[in-house]
């Protein structure tokens, strides 16, 4: 693995490199982004995939999403959706400017958001010629409806209110706001799913410094709730795709629902017993999503 930086506009990106077995930079390899969660970095279940993915024969880049983590951008600890799909494109740059990646063969793989994320950056972008999600989360649909879907998209005004009430409060002088990913806070209402990514990210099983459980509140619930990753993929998303949930998931109808209204090439596996957070770092479900993810890419990445 090694630590790379690349320009995405004015921001500096951090990134991790991880170059297959045997690498010989006299040859030209498929490449693949894998794409982070919301609130999640580059050294987590983006990192992993991405070592996990370089054994099977790809070139992979694991980043931090701009405004997070290692990678510039100011403020910090911004969740902006344009913004995270604009770092895939920006990371598909970078690996095209590599000498031994063949720009005509890469892949996207995203988690939770970040598989979202690599939706709309797919369907909007044709240099990717490939798509996979896992867990995929639709985050603008899921925080307008809530974790399982049932809501409608108007819940979200209350708290676009109280958004926009703490922005004029401060541009008046007071105090940032954040707001955590996961909930620090469980209770009997807590989804179970949510419950398990409290587990991941706040303990020491995935815990990382530039991991920090936050965002911007009033200047990212807006840009949020305005988001939908998947938003004309009937028509956009041409490239083929597949994905990957557990039948558990409190998540699952946003992959399930993209499913259904994808008309190129697709995939569906959905597992059984399986939750959302299992994908990110339990090695039996890992190991099966890549099992899934192999043979895709290297039948979709043949270049030409």
């Amino acid at each position: 693995m090694d630590s790379v930086t690349f320009a995405n506009g004015p921001i500096s990106m951090a990134g991790n490199l991880f170059l297959p077995p045997d690498f010989d930079p006299e040859q030209s390899y498929p490449a693949l982004v894998t794409v982070h969660p919301g609130g999640g970095v580059k050294e987590q279940t983006a990192g992993l995939y991405a070592g996990k993915l370089s054994e099977q024969g790809f070139v992979t880049l694991a980043f931090d999403a701009s405004y997070q983590g290692d990678s510039g951008g100011d403020p910090h600890h911004l969740e902006d959706p344009d913004a995270r799909v604009e770092d895939i494109r920006a990371a598909v740059d970078y690996l095209q400017s590599l000498d031994y990646v063949d720009a005509e063969r890469i892949g996207v793989w995203g988690v939770c958001a970040g598989g979202g994320y690599a939706v709309t950056a797919t369907m909007t972008d044709h240099r990717i010629k490939a798509v996979g999600t896992v867990s995929a989360v639709n985050i603008g649909a899921s925080w307008r409806r809530g974790w399982y879907g049932t809501g409608v998209d108007s819940d979200a005004l209350p708290t676009l209110q109280a958004t926009a009430a703490q922005r004029t409060a401060e541009a008046r002088g007071a105090e940032v706001a954040f707001a955590p990913y996961v909930p620090a806070q469980l209770d009997a209402d807590t989804p179970y799913d949510l419950k398990q990514a409290a587990d991941y990210y706040l303990t020491p099983r995935a815990q990382h410094p530039n991991a920090q459980n936050k965002y911007l509140m009033s200047k990212s619930l807006s840009k949020i709730f305005a988001f939908d990753a998947f938003h004309l993929v009937e028509d956009l998303l041409t490239q083929p795709i597949l994905m990957v949930a557990g039948s558990d998931a409190g998540s699952l109808w946003a992959t399930t629902g993209l499913h259904s209204r994808v008309r190129s090439d697709k995939k569906l596996v959905i597992v059984d017993g399986a939750t959302h957070m299992d994908f990110y770092d339990v090695p039996k479900y890992v190991d099966l999503a890549v099992a899934e993810a192999v043979p895709f890419f290297h039948q979709n990445l043949k270049g030409h």
